[in-house]
């Protein structure tokens, strides 16, 4: 028998559960999937209060690894035995489980070096850095970023691969053990931004310029920094809302403020090709087998631990990334 974490109603974390369920034989186009490790992710927070819809009940989590068990007719990408991994949103919702069914296009195959506990770390946050660094701006070296959340998970695979590019990295973090860990990751300048003024410490260390590009998922709390942050016609990237939405922005300031680009992406928009997606993965991968970047696994729970996790995740105790051990 399986077991999956489910939840009936939308809310706080106490609303996951650890059930016991049923898992057939896959389908046409499917394939099921025996997990090792699933990836603690802030979007699956997004789910379990209702921000993102998910018919209920439902099942949480967008990203794990682990082995093809079986497959269904049609399926030629993957075979049984394959180590793989996978992420995404609609069509991978459920990870948290220790098996499951699951439409076999997302499936990625694991180079032979990527373990699974280190594949259900990065699969998400390593696509997602790579399309922030490699598609939405031309960074060229020299280029100066802001990087919110340094410590984080894709904090902490952004600023290590911003150095192979080049890049200065000015990070910012809670607390000062958070920015020992940003700074070991590639981090050139880290600010406090419970102490400190982000946007007068961004234009003191850029004597005045301001950035290129801001990755900024944090949301509602850094938007005022962020935009302040921006050297003229650089680019704001809203790639989370940690704090809550980002308040309306008015077009005018954007003008005011420098002719200021911001965008919005989703990590689905960049994978939906799967050539796209197929290169993002290898890029990362490779940096990964490669030793360039490293992956810090500095959490893991066990499934039925999933509300003390997302308690974690959103009290901001985690660094680095966190995943459960099936």
């Amino acid at each position: 028998m399986a077991y999956a974490v489910r939840f009936h109603n939308t809310g706080g974390p106490e609303v996951l559960h650890l059930e016991e369920m049923a898992v057939g034989a896959p389908g046409p186009g499917q394939a099921k999937i025996r997990h090792i490790a699933v990836g603690l992710n802030f979007a699956d927070t997004y789910f379990r209060t209702g921000m993102y819809p998910a018919p209920l009940p439902s099942g949480i989590g967008v990203e794990a690894s682990g082995v093809v068990e079986a497959i269904g007719e049609g399926v030629n990408n993957v075979a049984v035995g394959d180590k793989v991994t996978y992420t995404g949103f609609v069509n991978t919702l459920g990870a948290y489980a220790t098996e499951r069914l699951i439409p076999a296009a997302p499936l990625i195959k694991l180079p032979p070096s990527i373990s699974c506990e280190i594949a259900a770390a990065m699969t998400m946050r390593g696509l997602t850095s790579a399309y922030l660094l490699r598609r939405i701006w031309s960074l060229k070296a020299g280029d100066s970023i802001l990087l919110h959340a340094a410590a984080g998970g894709v904090g902490l695979i952004v600023s290590q691969w911003a150095k192979l590019l080049g890049l200065t990295v000015i990070g910012t973090v809670s607390t000062e053990a958070k920015a020992q860990v940003a700074r070991a990751h590639g981090c050139d300048h880290v600010i406090l931004y419970s102490r400190e003024n982000v946007a007068k410490r961004v234009r003191e260390i850029t004597i005045g310029l301001g950035v290129s590009v801001v990755y900024d998922s944090v949301g509602k709390d850094t938007l005022a920094a962020s935009l302040d942050s921006l050297k003229r016609r650089g680019l704001l990237v809203c790639v989370g809302t940690a704090s809550g939405p980002i308040p309306p922005i008015d077009a005018m300031q954007l003008a005011i403020k420098g002719s200021l680009f911001v965008t919005r992406p989703a990590l689905a928009d960049y994978i939906a090709d799967p050539a796209e997606k197929d290169a993002l993965a290898a890029e990362i991968f490779g940096h990964v087998a490669a030793g360039r970047i490293k992956i810090e696994i500095n959490q893991r729970y066990e499934l039925k631990d999933a509300a003390q996790a997302h308690r974690d995740l959103e009290s901001r105790k985690t660094t680095g990334s966190s995943i459960f051990v099936v």
